[in-house]
């Protein structure tokens, strides 16, 4: 090869490095999304005493100060957006909402789910993980029918770190024992015996199962992108969380759930 070439070649490649590295799912811009899971994706508590908040929502809210994706991806190119999600949702409910968004056209669709399924009122009832991916698979198959459509898919929450936040609080005690909330994780919050220490821990771990499967199935689902632990990673406060329950995040805390997933979500469909 002559010396120009060898020029010109070296130019090319230093050009080529240069460049912003292309998106894994880069996919079109949506006009139709539905988002799916569970209370959280409702909004839940994000703005009143225990009823859904769905303009709220990190996903498909209009809430101006949450920035949800649909907000940002309205600002671009007129978009349609559900909200599909239920209240209360585990696992199990996912194929079923999936079945929906895909008769809703859905070009776009997130999932977060999974809280409810480790939030049970004892350790033995929390959802199995061969259940708990099987339930994600047959979704995640159903999403990928037909082909083009871009999945998001949220890791869980840590409740662990919900735990150790709220703890302090006199008003969080109090909520969680009165509604008998996610007590396979927050029944005696301040307690340090080992039964006590082994049933958080235990929960701890199973979140981290769930999350490992939700990666793994998306991971080998075409135009599915995980948000590799985003989610459960960000060190949320108790500012982030509803004062009604000290479970549900309120505004403050949508908006984060927004941008910490959008951060993910944005480059990697190239949007």
């Amino acid at each position: 090869m002559s010396v120009a070439r060898r020029a010109l070649l070296a130019v090319v490649l230093a050009v080529a490095a240069a460049l912003p590295a292309a998106p894994a799912h880069a996919a079109e811009r949506p006009r139709v999304m539905d988002a799916l899971g569970d209370s959280i994706t409702r909004g839940f508590n994000a703005c009143g005493w225990f009823f859904d908040c769905t303009s709220r929502s990190w996903s498909a809210g209009s809430y101006s100060t949450v920035n949800s994706h649909y907000r940002r991806l309205a600002a671009v190119q007129p978009l349609s957006a559900y909200n599909d999600a239920k209240t209360g949702a585990k696992v199990s409910a996912l194929p079923g909402q999936a079945t929906t968004a895909v008769g809703r056209s859905a070009q776009y669709v997130t999932v977060l789910i999974g809280a409810n399924d480790a939030c049970t009122s004892t350790p033995e009832a929390v959802t199995s993980v061969p259940a708990f991916r099987a339930s994600v698979r047959t979704a995640l198959d159903t999403l990928a029918s037909g082909g083009g459509r871009s999945v998001f898919v949220s890791s869980i929450p840590d409740l662990y770190q919900l735990w150790q936040v709220g703890k302090g609080s006199s008003s969080a005690r109090s909520a969680w024992a009165a509604y008998g909330i996610c007590q396979s994780m927050l029944k005696n919050p301040t307690s340090t015996q080992q039964a006590d220490v082994d049933r958080r821990l235990f929960v701890q771990q199973r979140v981290k199962d769930y999350n490992a499967a939700l990666a793994q199935e998306c991971g080998v689902t075409p135009g599915c992108v995980y948000d590799g632990g985003a989610v459960f990673g960000y060190p949320f406060q108790r500012s982030h969380l509803s004062t009604w329950d000290y479970f549900h995040p309120n505004t403050s805390g949508q908006a984060v759930l927004s941008q910490v997933t959008w951060n993910v979500a944005g480059p990697a469909f190239g949007w």
